[in-house]
Formats: structure tokens, sequence, C-alpha cells
């Protein structure tokens, strides 16, 4: 069981001169916190602009010419004449392989050729023809003078002034000189025959034999392998010393070229009709180039290429674009953003994207009125241009907008405003 305590009359009164004194500190209490001064805040004034509304795409830089340096004859390295990660043109001599047994096969090629022209230079001179027409020439001389004999030994033998038996020799000697013309004839033909042919074999092995020492000539200038394309070479993956072969599945190195460089990226099915419908405005739009450092290449490029097909798992279309790179700055691989001016519009409110609060969907700012006070004002976002975005509704001309030190005020609070440098 419990008692209640009782108190001394002189306790009690002590105690409700202390609750008295603490009600009455109460308002000067409230009174000294309200006196704070009023929160800093950086403000900006709106005011109208003319901007450029552009799209981004990401993008990524692509060696589309790249050029594998392979060997086109076998032999071992003897020199290797570039630098890693050099510039080279076209035509530089890269690698040289052993020139001796390619300069003996040039040698002996040019042997063979001289041997063969100087067959058919004996060939065309006709030695074999000119000495059966010859001995054609002493068989008819022979045979007219057997003709002679006997003309002139019939009217003897007639008359009795010669002998038959000199007619009769006269006679057998005219047919044996006949015998021989036409055995000469015949002679002078076939002659004439195989001149041509020995003109035709020996020209033809002449052509044969420079053939061969083109051949040889050819290899002789493959075995200095040289650039075939101005560019960026890469590593030496064979070393001085090592084996080249005209079959290895292993380029010697490899040659990209630098200027102008190319950029691929994509778009949507949608944007890629809307810019047909705009008579292909993506083609003609000047490009910029933001790389990943946020700063823009400062020579503009162009659409060259649309690939023939929609990606059907993204729905999005392949561009391909080429910059000027005449510093060799960007390098196939590198990634950014590809942006192109789509509109231009003049006489728009923006608002910085970091003063923009949004709630469940619902856009506003926080700006200070005449009298200093915070008013939240809800607005209609549109385009973004860099980090800012366009107001379509909810703000006007003149208006201050609060774009820093967010944290520290509340609708209705007094502020003060700080214009934003």
């Amino acid at each position: 069981m419990t008692f209640p305590v009782r108190l001394p009359a002189g306790v009690i009164l002590v105690l409700i001169a202390l609750i008295a004194a603490a009600c009455q500190s109460t308002p000067s209490t409230t009174k000294a916190a309200g006196a704070l001064p009023p929160a800093p805040v950086t403000v900006l004034e709106i005011a109208p602009e003319n901007v450029v509304i552009y799209s981004e795409y990401t993008a990524q830089t692509f060696a589309r010419d790249m050029v594998e340096v392979r060997g086109r004859v076998d032999g071992f390295i003897e020199k290797r004449l570039f630098q890693v990660g050099a510039d080279v043109k076209a035509g530089e001599v890269l690698y040289e392989l052993d020139l001796r047994p390619y300069q003996a096969d040039v040698a002996k090629s040019k042997g063979d050729v001289a041997q063969s022209e100087a067959n058919r230079e004996y060939a065309q001179k006709q030695v074999a023809l000119i000495q059966a027409q010859a001995d054609l020439a002493q068989a008819q001389a022979n045979l007219l003078k057997a003709k002679q004999d006997v003309d002139r030994l019939r009217p003897l033998v007639k008359e009795e002034a010669a002998a038959q038996q000199d007619l009769d020799n006269a006679l057998a000697a005219l047919q044996a000189n006949e015998a021989t013309v036409n055995f000469k004839q015949a002679a002078v033909e076939q002659a004439r025959l195989q001149t041509r042919a020995q003109i035709d074999t020996t020209g033809a092995q002449v052509e044969s034999n420079r053939a061969v020492l083109r051949n040889a000539e050819l290899n002789l200038e493959y075995a200095t392998i040289r650039a075939p394309i101005a560019g960026r070479v890469g590593d030496s993956l064979v070393q001085v010393g090592g084996l080249v072969t005209r079959t290895s599945p292993q380029p010697l190195t490899t040659i990209v070229p630098l200027d102008p460089i190319w950029v691929r990226f994509k778009v949507s099915e949608g944007e890629y009709l809307a810019s047909m419908h705009k008579n292909g405005a993506l083609n003609e739009q000047p490009l910029q180039l933001v790389l990943a450092d946020n700063t823009t290449h400062p020579f503009p490029g162009r659409v060259q290429n649309t690939v023939n097909s929609v990606d059907q798992k993204t729905g999005t279309l392949e561009l391909q674009a080429t910059f000027p790179n005449p510093k060799h700055n960007l390098l196939p691989g590198q990634f950014g953003r590809v942006r192109v001016t789509t509109s231009e519009q003049k006489n728009v409110l923006l608002v910085p994207l970091r003063a923009v609060q949004d709630l469940q969907g619902l856009q506003s700012v926080f700006a200070v009125g005449p009298d200093n006070k915070v008013q939240a004002i809800s607005i209609v976002p549109g385009e973004h241009v860099g980090e800012r975005v366009i107001v379509t509704q909810g703000l006007k001309p003149g208006d201050r907008v609060i774009v820093e030190g967010l944290q520290k005020v509340r609708p209705g609070a007094i502020v003060n405003p700080q214009r934003a440098k």
C-alpha cells in the first residue's frame, strides 16, 4: 500500500515560481532563434535565349582500311627499318629480307634471255635458207648447161659430126641436173619452213625467258617489304632474323590509316526515318565528335555510309562517318559521342539541370520573389541543351531561380540572394 507524499508549503511555492520563470523566458528564447540571418543562396535571373538543339549518340572510332603487311616471298629478315607506332608513308621500306638468292635468280634469268635473243637473231638471219637457195642456184646453172649441151649435140649427131655417145651422155647429165634442181628446190622449201619455225621458237623462248626474268625481278623487289598505304604502323610480330613465308597466317605488322578517322554510331529507326523526311538531314548535317574527356574534336565530320539493314535486336541502324584527323591524335577503338544539330529555337527560357527538383514525376524549381521569399514553381521541361533544360511553362523572363544552396531553403523562407557568376 502506497501513501501519498506531502510536501511542505514553502517547497510548493518555490516550484511554482520556477515554472513561471521558465514560461516567461520561452518567448524571448524563440525570438532570439528567429533573429538568425537569412540563408545565402545563388540565383540565376532567367532571360530569353536562342539555342541550338542537338542529339547525341554513343560512338566509337574504327579502322576501316587497316592493312596487314605480309611477305610475298620466303626469306630471313635482315633489317627492320621502322619504329613501332610511327607514322609511315606509302612505299616506305619496312623490312629487308636476305636479297642474295633473288639477286642470283635475276642474274641467271638475264643470261638465259641473252642466250635466247642470240638464238633468235641467228634464226632471223636465215643462214640455212640462204645456203639452200645458193645450192639451188648452182643446180639450176648446171641444168642450164646440160640443156645447152644437149641442144648443141643433137644437130651434130644428125649430121654425124658428133658421136651418139656424146649425146647420150649429155641427155643423162640433163636428167641428173633436173633431178638435182628438184631436190634443191625441196631443200629450199624445207629450209624456209625450218627457218620460220626456228624464228618462232627462238622468239617464244625469248619471251619466256623475259617472263622468268621479270618474275625474278619481282621476287627481288618483294624481298624489300614496303608499306602499301600511309598510316600508323603497329608492332612487329616477326623480329630480325626470323623467317618470313608467303603462306604464314600471321602478318608481319599492321598499318592503320588515321586521316581521316572513321566513326560508327547507331540511331533509332524512328530517328533515321525522321531524318529521311528532312531530305536526309543526318547525311547533310556536320557532325561534332565529343571525346571521352568531354573535349570536342576541332574538325567537323560527315556521314559517309549507312549499313544496309536495321538491327532487329535493338531496332537501330549503324551510320559511319569520317572526321579529319591531321594530327593523328584519334586512334581506332576510342569511345565518344557524336553530336548532330536537329533544330534551332529562339527566345526560350533555360535553367540549369541542378536547379530542377523532381518529386514523383513532377518538376519544380525554387525561385526568389521580390521580398526575397522562396517559392516553389512547377515547370514543364523541354529539350536538354547541355547541362541546361528548356522550360516551356512555369517561368517568365526576369524570374530568379535558385541554383546553389537548395538544401538550405524551404518555401516561404527569407533568403539572401546573390547573382550567379
